[in-house]
């Protein structure tokens, strides 16, 4: 009769166990599904006297809701079961995961960008494989340049026009060809040169240069800039002296230092006596450099400077080996876990 299906049913029912997900659903389609043991009851049903569908009705609704409760609960088992197994993974190392740093070549190069942006710059940046017309020629550098021997710049052997960068005045050059002026744009980026690795070169390095363009731009528009920079970076008592120099794309041109910032200026090691170090290399854009982007020379002028981010870097927590940028040393990286 259905009410001894009914009896035995309750029984099975609330003894149901399971070892997996798949367990418990084997048990859900078994009993609840349209196919399952409860549908057969109700086919059943259909057969009960009149008088016995109502006591028979709730007996059947009773083992539904025991059975729907019941799988549930095996389910929530499971999975407090599995997530307690997630907290001890055997697989783990036993010692804690240490969090890594900021690089200090990253750090420092934020640094600037963000001092520069704050100036009102603009963030530009190229590829690191270039052609020479825009590493070389749209920066005036002549043919017969010594920049442009293999003892100094690194070559791609099937595209002898092809070279790596050596400088990211690259950048200002792609920058110049497709936008007009006012220009004012902060490239930072790696840069490649054919030299002997040591403690004080290396193959390659970073570079940060600006670039700004528009009209009646002067030489003090640039001192003032970098004077600003200079104590950003430094501090606010820092003084900064430009001294005459050369570069083929900028006329005039000059080299910047600030005073040691270790001796206040008096002399020290750091500074060799001098009170004064070097950081970086500007000048005003020479008038050809502008023409061979398609800029009136005659209409526009501007200012560019560069720095390397090792060198103030070096300065700034006094790394006196460029090598260790490059050789991943943790004990190295360490250092500078405060800084970031």
């Amino acid at each position: 009769m259905i009410t001894e299906k009914i009896a035995q049913l309750t029984a099975e029912v609330s003894k149901l166990q399971a070892q997996t997900a798949q367990d418990v659903e084997t048990l859900r389609i078994k009993y609840l599904s349209k196919k399952g043991a409860l549908n057969e009851l109700m086919a059943d049903f259909r057969n009960v006297p009149a008088e016995m569908k109502k006591e028979v009705g709730m007996k059947i609704n009773e083992l539904k809701a025991l059975a729907v409760e019941r799988i549930a609960a095996l389910r929530e088992q499971l999975d407090e079961q599995s997530a307690e197994s997630d907290d001890a993974d055997l697989t783990r190392t036993p010692y804690p995961v240490r969090l890594g740093t900021r690089h200090p070549l990253t750090l420092v190069r934020n640094e600037i960008v963000d001092i520069f942006s704050r100036l009102g710059f603009t963030l530009a940046e190229g590829p690191e494989v270039e052609d020479d017309w825009h590493v070389y020629g749209s920066m005036n550098f002549a043919d017969d340049h010594p920049a442009r021997d293999m003892q100094d710049t690194f070559f791609v052997e099937a595209h002898p026009s092809v070279v790596l960068r050596s400088h990211t005045s690259s950048v200002q050059a792609r920058v110049m060809e497709r936008q007009q002026p006012p220009i004012r744009v902060v490239c930072p980026g790696r840069v490649y040169r054919n030299e002997a690795i040591s403690a004080r070169a290396h193959c390659f390095f970073h570079q940060v240069e600006g670039l700004y363009i528009a009209e009646n731009v002067s030489f003090a528009d640039l001192k003032q800039v970098l004077m600003l920079f200079a104590q950003e970076m430094f501090g606010k008592d820092t003084q900064i002296r430009l001294r005459p120099s050369f570069f083929p794309f900028t006329e005039p041109s000059a080299e910047m230092d600030i005073s040691c910032f270790l001796c206040g200026g008096k002399g020290c090691g750091f500074c060799k006596h001098t009170g004064w170090v070097e950081i970086l290399g500007c000048g005003m854009v020479d008038p050809a450099v502008l023409e061979a982007s398609g800029i009136d020379s005659a209409k526009y002028n501007g200012y560019a400077f560069g720095m390397g981010v090792e060198r103030i870097t070096n300065l700034k927590y006094q790394v006196s080996d460029l090598r260790l940028f490059s050789e991943n040393d943790a004990r190295f990286l360490d250092e500078f876990t405060a800084a970031n």
